[in-house]
């Protein structure tokens, strides 16, 4: 992303009455446009986690370029770098041109885990979007955060939830028509229900970790601008030399920051410690890893599936709660609740049980991960009803 692009990006979502007019005018300009572009009913465009070849969209996209009951289907991708490599022959348009809008008129199905529309509204009513969101919620979102009433998902068809615990949130913060949750869970975790630790080694020895080695995967949660979208980056109190010199040589930590984030954290990375913010499928350092340190990151609710330790390392927690918002009390719900220190988490690393562990994150699954086994095929089933009939 640009940085003249990330700064619109902030205005739009900090400033509410420029929002508002831009989304206003621009609604009606791009419903007017829509008119007259003809609906393609074997047509679908597809828009990842920050318009890349991603997420949810991507597990349901490769397995419908799997079936034969989708072969006369034209799929499209939206995408920022237009050089991005998608299997299956679709066609790419870069984000925000011309070219996407005029797709989006044209397509019948929309996929997505972020807003299709670019923050405007123009859905035509013969059209069918499904929204798989991105991630189980912690924060406040949509107009549960603060500053927020302009979130309007009731023209969304089908939006995915994995739990109970979603459903009200998710039809307050976004005003869902309550008819529209689909209980499937989402799509880019099912294969974390069923991998084999057979396929967790091949991916280690893909990563260069060895067998051996204990893994820790850090992934703290994406942080909003303090200087206007200028940057979005990350300063927690840590000495990531005080890990390895406390934890010896049996650990490999891998550290990932959010997408978002601009500037990695001031590390000297080695053999111990790994930078993975730009490996792009999170789904192989959750495999691969036996515990997770985050904060405030719906990787939590990803990393329960596997049931294996969930380290909240929350060192600003009155703060952020305070400004930000949390749909939970981290404290009484989290697996081992808040831990405000470094030196808190490496003992619990060392000294930890590690199968009570397990059985705290078990326990946490059970109440928060209800579905998703079969998530991709019934998002699929959802959308276009059983092509085998």
């Amino acid at each position: 992303m640009s940085k003249f692009k990330a700064r619109i990006d902030y205005v739009m979502k900090h400033n509410v009455w420029i929002s508002k007019i831009i989304r206003f005018f621009g609604s009606i300009c791009l419903r007017t446009a829509g008119f007259f572009v003809k609906t393609d009913n074997q047509s679908v465009l597809f828009s990842g986690h920050n318009k890349a070849f991603n997420d949810s969209p991507k597990a349901i996209y490769l397995k419908m370029i799997s079936s034969p009951l989708f072969s006369n289907f034209k799929f499209y991708w939206a995408v920022d770098d237009m050089s991005t490599r998608i299997p299956g022959g679709c066609i790419k348009v870069k984000t925000d041109t011309i070219k996407y809008f005029i797709t989006s008129f044209k397509c019948k199905y929309w996929i997505a885990c972020v807003n299709i529309e670019r923050s405007f509204r123009y859905k035509k009513r013969k059209q069918i979007y499904l929204n798989t969101g991105h991630g189980i919620t912690i924060k406040t979102c949509g107009n549960d955060a603060k500053g927020r009433k302009d979130y309007n998902f009731s023209h969304v068809d089908y939006f995915c939830i994995s739990s109970e615990y979603e459903r009200q949130i998710y039809i307050n913060a976004f005003k869902l028509n309550p008819s529209s949750i689909i209980e499937t869970g989402l799509p880019r975790n099912e294969e974390l229900f069923s991998f084999t630790n057979d396929e967790a080694l091949k991916i280690k020895r893909r990563l260069n970790i060895p067998q051996d080695k204990k893994v820790i995967l850090y992934a703290p949660t994406w942080r909003d601008s303090s200087d206007g979208g200028k940057t979005f980056s990350i300063a927690p109190p840590i000495s990531f030399e005080t890990w390895e010199k406390r934890l010896g040589k049996n650990f490999i930590i891998l550290l990932r920051t959010h997408p978002c984030t601009n500037k990695e954290l001031d590390v000297k990375f080695d053999d111990c410690i790994r930078d993975v913010s730009r490996y792009k499928d999170v789904n192989d350092l959750i495999e691969v890893s036996d515990y997770l340190v985050s904060d405030y990151s719906a990787i939590i609710f990803d990393y329960a599936i596997t049931e294996r330790p969930i380290i909240c390392f929350a060192y600003d927690y009155e703060e952020y709660s305070k400004a930000r918002g949390l749909e939970l009390d981290l404290n009484a719900e989290i697996p081992n609740g808040v831990i405000s220190t470094e030196s808190g988490v490496i003992d619990l690393i060392m000294n930890g049980d590690y199968e009570d562990l397990c059985n705290r994150t078990k326990q946490f699954k059970r109440k928060y991960v209800n579905y998703g086994q079969n998530a991709t095929d019934l998002c699929i089933k959802k959308l276009f009803g059983d092509r085998s009939e």
